[in-house]
């Protein structure tokens, strides 16, 4: 494993086991065996290292979601909407726990905030994303003109990011199974409105 690999691989396991906030680049470069000048020869920054871990290191939903609206007019609308509901609950379910301690932090909030709008990056991506498929398949009159299809991301990848953050919360986390039957429930609500008459 190269040293990059290894700095992922400890941010990751530190990140989960203390959370972001505690996770210093310090402890991150002593986990992988390297001098905290190494890190930055790889990272420009703790919140480039957070990056490339949800980018490298969990579940696929970001590359999944970035070549999302290339799947307009292939398969079903249901089917693709439950492909990337369940990626994103994956998704969200891997995140959450990782970053949720940066809203308690203004200050790190804030800088992760501009790092994310420097790259054109951020979770609102996302529901773009989404959106851009759904206005792709209007266009071939396979979703209903008069819909939203910025309302409809934001209600689907809502629906997975709350099941997400609840989950933990309340103690009653979901199988893999339950995962797809509730991203299932929330399809078909949506393409109640969505389906063309």
């Amino acid at each position: 494993m190269n040293t990059r690999d290894r700095i992922l691989e400890a941010a990751e396991r530190i990140m989960r086991t203390k959370g972001l906030a505690q996770a210093t680049t310090r402890e991150i470069a002593r986990e992988a065996g390297c001098s905290e000048g190494t890190l930055y020869n790889h990272f420009e920054s703790k919140e480039a290292l957070f990056l490339s871990v949800l980018r490298e290191r969990l579940p696929d939903f970001i590359r999944q979601v970035i070549a999302f609206p290339e799947r307009a007019g292939s398969g079903t609308v249901r089917g693709n909407l439950e492909e990337i509901g369940c990626a994103a609950l994956r998704f969200y379910r891997e995140v959450i726990p990782l970053g949720a301690c940066l809203l308690s932090e203004p200050g790190r909030l804030a800088t992760q905030r501009d790092y994310l709008r420097e790259r054109g990056a951020g979770p609102h991506k996302a529901h773009e994303l989404v959106a851009h498929y759904l206005r792709a398949e209007q266009q071939r009159g396979r979703v209903r003109s008069d819909a939203d299809p910025l309302a409809a991301a934001r209600l689907l990848l809502g629906g997975c990011f709350q099941q997400a953050y609840i989950s933990p919360l309340s103690g009653l986390d979901i199988s893999e199974a339950e995962g797809q039957r509730l991203v299932k429930q929330l399809v078909d609500t949506l393409m109640a409105a969505l389906a063309p008459e």
